[in-house]
């Protein structure tokens, strides 16, 4: 079961439309689904929000996108799941992959943080990686001198178009997560499109009375 939902990224109008920002991008569309609002929160370091699920449902569902910078993530969601009693494993950080082109994502449990300095920082606050990750890929400039630079920069549009479609149809399977159909959930995020079905072959003509075909 979800009860912690974290998008990473940067703060600032400058940082907004970033591939970085991918994490709070997910969250902002998360929200408004839920009909909640993001507001400042001090004591956790970032923007948050509460959206009420009966008990039976696992109680209160907290929204947060850290504002400390992604270098430290960690120092945001920390302190939120410590003070709620929330487990690593009861916590979903979305955030941008490098190791995956645009329109491609995966939803996993735990690993390693494959240099992403939010997941690195998140890891050594919570002092466990068992959390859930849904990556959301972004494409690799192909030289790792650039990844700063490539990170920091918008993405064409087309690969905007294919972030959001991966959100949009992440968000599809919201409702699993959140009950803890964690194995429903990656069914239906890494399902393969069914192939099409080839053409039939043209039926053969009809014979002829009398057993000739026709002309």
């Amino acid at each position: 079961m979800i009860r912690l939902i974290v998008g990473l990224g940067n703060p600032g109008p400058e940082y907004e439309a970033t591939r970085h920002n991918a994490g709070f991008w997910w969250v902002d569309e998360a929200a408004r689904l839920l009909k909640a609002s993001l507001a400042p929160d001090r004591a956790y370091h970032g923007l948050v929000a509460r959206v009420n699920r009966p008990p039976e449902q696992g109680g209160p569902l907290w929204l947060l996108q850290p504002m400390t910078y992604m270098n430290l993530s960690g120092k945001s969601v920390a302190p939120l799941a410590r003070f709620f009693k929330i487990t690593p494993a009861e916590i979903l950080v979305v955030h941008d992959e490098l190791d995956l082109l645009p329109g491609q994502m995966k939803l996993k449990q735990g690993g390693g943080n494959g240099g992403h300095n939010g997941l690195k920082d998140i890891q050594a606050q919570l002092g466990a990686g068992d959390f859930w990750r849904l990556r959301l890929g972004i494409g690799h400039p192909g030289v790792k001198a650039e990844v700063a630079n490539y990170v920091l920069r918008r993405p064409p549009a087309d690969e905007r178009e294919a972030i959001e479609r991966n959100i949009e149809e992440s968000l599809k399977v919201l409702d699993l997560m959140l009950a803890g159909e964690m194995d429903r959930a990656i069914m239906k995020l890494h399902a393969k499109p069914a192939r099409p079905k080839p053409p039939r072959p043209p039926e053969a003509p009809a014979a002829a009375p009398g057993g000739d075909p026709p002309a």
